[in-house]
């Protein structure tokens, strides 16, 4: 072990610790078992979970942040209503975050930096995402100026995720062949952890009503319903690209329109001791980077790098990474790049994505980056590990990353 390594590993009172980290199952937009429940009522119980599982006293919660891109009014209500909802005081306050697909992991890296800064103790970085309820037509909004849009970095955000996409494949050469292989190799993952019951210690099952003609019924959402089994890159290779007619992203290779939720519950060391309170994992640090918009999909590349150097790691120290799977061929990009062996992958106990991406679980958009620590730290339970790094790019040309112990 380096010592660099070591020195991570090593306990403090004053180190931000996970106390709790859990999410709903991911279910299909607009089909899926959270497709006529409201994203306040997913997470709702999220929230309520992280707290009543640990046995913690919800006066005690310093503050929430929850990571949530496409709402109607910025999301304030819909996070408000949902802490209430779950039996969180009227005294903690709340807010959301609007950082593209990171806006779960930024929701608890604010959280975290709260911890550190003194202004609370105790604290919960959240994500949810309803892409039933507020995934939009993605037209080009009208009323831009013109000068700004004289800038083609500044235009170049407007550009569309699935063609960022092409663009990654066509700048880098991933060829469509590669990018099915990778997105193959997601479903496989997945279903296989999935068929022995290895997501089931994050996810908090959810009782839902489903509108029906014949009034609805009542089921239990416990599982995520977008993983398909079976699926090979022959398979794959029958579908039509998405985005244009010669290109080589399409629905198979790309990640899920997706609902769902994630809570990662911190506090300061030695006020969860004081309190008796699970310590399951250690929030080290993050790091954000800017990137070229028109391949926004590179940021993992660049941002794990630099939380590596902030941290005093290197590759070679960490155990294993979850990388999102926007798309197939920027995932695939970022793992050569930083030399990380996705192939090997296949049999769980790689170095990327273990169980599975986004490619095959989903990818609802704020809830993310919280729902690869819930995730993360599963793995690392099931495996014995020690050390990741969860990550992933974001609309716009950005790039996150942060380093996790876990403590099971």
């Amino acid at each position: 072990m380096s010592a660099a390594k070591a020195r991570v590993l090593e306990k403090h009172d004053d180190d931000v610790v996970i106390v709790s980290a859990s999410r709903s199952a991911l279910t299909k937009g607009r089909k899926g078992g959270f497709k006529d429940t409201r994203p306040e009522e997913i997470l709702m119980h999220v929230l309520k979970h992280s707290y009543t599982s640990t046995k913690l006293d919800p006066t005690l919660i310093g503050d929430i942040v929850v990571g949530n891109v496409l709402p109607p009014q910025g999301g304030a209500s819909t996070a408000r209503m949902a802490a209430l909802a779950a039996g969180i005081p009227i005294t903690t306050p709340i807010s959301t975050v609007n950082r593209q697909c990171s806006s779960g992991l930024t929701a608890v890296s604010q959280i975290a930096n709260s911890i550190r800064a003194g202004d609370i103790d105790i604290g919960i970085g959240a994500g949810v995402e309803s892409m039933t309820f507020g995934y939009g037509t993605g037209a080009v909004p009208e009323g831009y100026s013109e000068l700004v849009m004289e800038d083609q970095n500044a235009e170049d955000c407007l550009i569309p995720m699935g063609i960022t996409s092409e663009n990654v494949a066509a700048d880098y050469n991933i060829s469509r062949e590669t990018q099915d292989t990778f997105a193959a190799l997601s479903f496989q993952k997945a279903a296989a952890a999935q068929k022995q019951n290895f997501f089931a210690p994050e996810i908090v099952p959810i009782r839902v009503k489903q509108e029906s003609p014949d009034g609805g019924r009542q089921f239990l959402v416990e599982s995520d319903d977008g993983i398909r089994d079976g699926v090979t890159k022959e398979s794959l290779a029958k579908l039509k690209p998405a985005f244009t007619k010669t290109g080589s992203t399409h629905a198979g290779n790309a990640s899920q329109v997706t609902d769902g939720a994630a809570a990662v519950l911190l506090a300061r060391r030695s006020v969860a001791k004081k309190l008796g309170l699970p310590i399951v994992g250690k929030f080290v640090g993050a790091q954000i980077v800017g990137v070229p918009p028109r391949i926004m999909g590179v940021g993992p590349a660049y941002a794990i790098p630099k939380v590596l150097e902030k941290t005093g790691l290197s590759m070679s120290d960490i155990d294993f990474f979850e990388i999102n799977e926007a798309f197939a061929s920027q995932a695939v990009w970022c793992c050569e790049k930083l030399g990380i062996p996705w192939k090997e992958g296949k049999d769980l106990n790689g170095k990327v994505n273990r169980w599975g991406g986004a490619i095959a679980i989903g990818h609802p958009l704020g809830c993310t980056g919280a729902r690869q620590i819930a995730t993360g730290l599963n793995i690392a339970k099931h495996d014995s590990e020690k050390l990741f790094v969860t990550s992933m790019c974001m609309g716009s040309g950005m790039g996150m990353a942060a380093v996790l112990v876990n403590e099971q």
